[in-house]
């Protein structure tokens, strides 16, 4: 889209051309911020540096670009912005606050440490109940609850009768629950 183009469509539809030029030139300018901010940003700043490069050329657009392709002067722009972007997101890198510091925010990881290891712990304990059940009852429970697998997949793979696979199964799931209540675990924790 030449400069003409784009303020032609600019004044008969204003939101029509800043769509089709965002689509347009969007890649190109991804490409640009991308580029200059990928060792100090983040996704985010990227797309923040994006939404104010086509901020700053739909607000700055003026006829005297009208001649020719846009593409010079929207590079232009994408350059300069991203720069500025980089030297602010520099900036910033090089405060640190002390973690003593009262008005430090909290370093989190995301990680619920303790939910984990619990849920670690159960699966241990649960893995060593089925595995104390014996053959060929802990894979019957395997093959059922784990691999979600029908009495007759589980009949074929064991060479029994599926309804011999279903009653094995329903007896096996009653010793595993006395075993976990003997481990002091209690229905709902799993």
């Amino acid at each position: 889209m030449t400069g003409g183009e784009y303020l032609s469509l600019l004044e008969r539809s204003p939101k029509l051309a800043h769509e089709k030029l965002f689509g347009e030139y969007y890649n190109y300018v991804r490409t640009i911020a991308f580029n200059r901010l990928r060792s100090t940003g983040t996704s985010e700043d990227v797309e923040e540096c994006i939404s104010d490069i086509f901020a700053q050329i739909f607000f700055t657009f003026c006829e005297k670009y009208s001649n020719g392709d846009m593409k010079g002067f929207i590079g232009t722009v994408a350059k300069r912005m991203s720069i500025d972007h980089y030297r602010r997101l520099s900036r910033k890198a090089g405060k640190t606050v002390s973690i003593d510091d009262e008005g430090a925010p909290e370093i989190s990881s995301g990680v619920d440490l303790v939910g984990e290891s619990e849920n670690s712990e159960l699966r241990r304990i649960l893995i060593d109940s089925i595995k104390e059940l014996g053959e060929p009852d802990s894979t019957i429970l395997i093959q059922k609850y784990y691999y979600n697998r029908r009495s007759q997949q589980i009949g074929t793979l064991l060479s029994m009768n599926p309804s011999t696979v279903r009653m094995r199964c329903k007896r096996a799931a009653e010793k595993l629950r006395k075993v976990l209540e003997l481990r002091g675990v209690k229905e709902g924790m799993i």
